[in-house]
């Protein structure tokens, strides 16, 4: 049911926060969401600035009948962090970020980004690992894994969560932790936001930076194929301090870029280095002699620079798709189709990125975490249409689909990554996670959510 402007002056008196409905001045700004494919329009919008606003917001949703959807970086690329006529819970006003260099923790609140993490960890020299995108939020990428430049390193950021507290559906505040409310800290880790609304994370901390190795390799079109294939050894043949992402992108007209190559599609290598400087050197070296690229651009950055280096190419604004992915490796198979459909693209932002997923992510045990995922050697593909207006997304989305459904028997899976899950099929959520897994899931739902009152998600029903 829609409501008018002024019928939430309960909700407003119960948080301290703002509170926006249609009509305010400043309601189109708050709904607004990362990507523009997204328009939405709730009736009403609790910005919380604490764990008591959050309680209270929870509550009035369900004494009012209001679905409720749970806002963080908004980042989502299926718009799950809001919805028509219902409350969205926004925690963008609760981004403290709280660091112990002694102990190595770091205590983050639900609604920051990763870019306020990174900051303040990196005062220290110290990480958390995150995703590869500054802006996105981190409540809802470790909720549901977190990929990103450290994860062969020190696992996803799922991995490093040591506790959380966890506002459910009754209004309680719980501490999960290996120690306190254990199935709610297995279910939150992979799980997604079924759970409850999380209002603070307590990480691990990893020494990386200040300062770290990078290098940029691109081959033409021509040698895709070749170029696959030699990325594919480079980056199986990694030391541990190194990760590699494969993507099919186009040049940027960066200075390093030679102008005629400015704007042109093409494969890369993008290579960053965390440990000793000379092994990601060795590397360098063994990518220019194996298949000397078009050009490519070695340097040393700061760390921070690194986790926002593609920021602009998931900047807000864009109408956005995704389709992702698992496939044990590049096969002549897989090779082939993505040689003769990544140049099909038609947005000049539409992209194809692919993480090496090994060492510390395979080294965590497939049931120790709910993460949808096989804690094996592999790699998952994210197929991203970036389209500048809804008219070119049209082209772009079907060029995902049609390229998602030729490389799905070469695949493992058909659930893919529940972060990058946009459409709600059922079927894909259980492949996702396994029958076992999945059940589990649902057994704690069931507990800790037995009206489903947190469905704007993957969601997992209760059992």
């Amino acid at each position: 049911m829609t409501r008018t402007a002024g019928r939430h002056d309960g909700l407003r008196a119960a948080v301290a926060g703002p509170v926006h409905e249609p009509g305010d001045p400043d309601y189109d700004e708050a709904r607004r969401v990362w990507n523009a494919d997204i328009d939405r329009s709730p009736a009403v919008i609790a910005r919380c600035t604490s764990v008591a606003d959050v309680v209270a917001a929870v509550a009035y949703a369900q004494a009012e009948g209001l679905e409720i959807a749970v806002r963080g970086g908004a980042h989502n690329v299926a718009g799950r962090s809001t919805g028509d006529d219902g409350l969205v819970i926004d925690l963008s006003g609760m981004r403290q970020v709280t660091v112990d260099p002694r102990r190595r923790r770091a205590r983050v609140a639900g609604g920051a980004l990763l870019s306020d993490v990174d900051a303040a960890t990196q005062e220290h020299g110290l990480a958390v690992p995150l995703g590869a995108i500054s802006h996105t939020g981190v409540g809802g990428l470790t909720l549901g894994g977190g990929m990103g430049w450290l994860t062969r390193q020190a696992g996803m950021s799922l991995d490093n969560l040591e506790s959380a507290e966890v506002v459910v559906a009754d209004g309680r505040v719980l501490r999960a932790s290996a120690s306190e409310n254990t199935d709610l800290f297995w279910a939150i880790r992979g799980g997604g936001g079924n759970f409850g609304v999380v209002t603070e994370f307590e990480f691990r901390l990893h020494e990386v930076g200040p300062m770290v190795e990078f290098g940029l390799f691109f081959w033409e079109i021509e040698r895709g194929a070749d170029a696959l294939r030699h990325m594919r050894d480079v980056v199986a043949g990694l030391p541990r301090s190194c990760n590699g992402f494969i993507a099919f992108v186009n040049a940027p007209p960066a200075p390093f870029v030679p102008e005629q190559h400015h704007h042109q599609p093409g494969y890369v290598l993008l290579l960053g280095g965390f440990g000793d400087p000379t092994e990601h050197a060795r590397t360098v070296d063994r990518v220019r002699a194996g298949l000397p690229p078009l050009f490519d651009h070695v340097t040393t950055m700061p760390y921070t620079d690194l986790q926002s280096l593609l920021d602009d190419g998931m900047a807000w604004g864009f109408h956005c798709y995704e389709k992702s992915l698992e496939i044990d490796d590049f096969t002549e198979p897989v090779i082939e189709v993505l040689t003769e459909r990544l140049p099909q693209k038609t947005s000049a932002h539409t992209a194809l990125v692919v993480y090496r997923l090994d060492a510390a992510y395979a080294e965590v045990g497939e049931q120790d975490t709910a993460f949808g995922g096989r804690r094996e050697p592999r790699y998952e593909l994210f197929i991203s249409p970036i389209c500048p207006d809804a008219e070119s997304l049209v082209a772009d989305r079907a060029w995902a689909r049609e390229m998602w459904d030729a490389l799905r028997p070469l695949g493992r899976s058909i659930g893919g990554y529940v972060n990058e899950m946009y459409e709600d099929e059922e079927n894909r959520v259980l492949a996702a996670y396994g029958r076992a897994k999945y059940d589990r899931l649902a057994r704690i739902k069931g507990t800790y959510d037995p009206g489903n009152v947190f469905h704007r998600n993957v969601n997992i029903k209760p059992a």
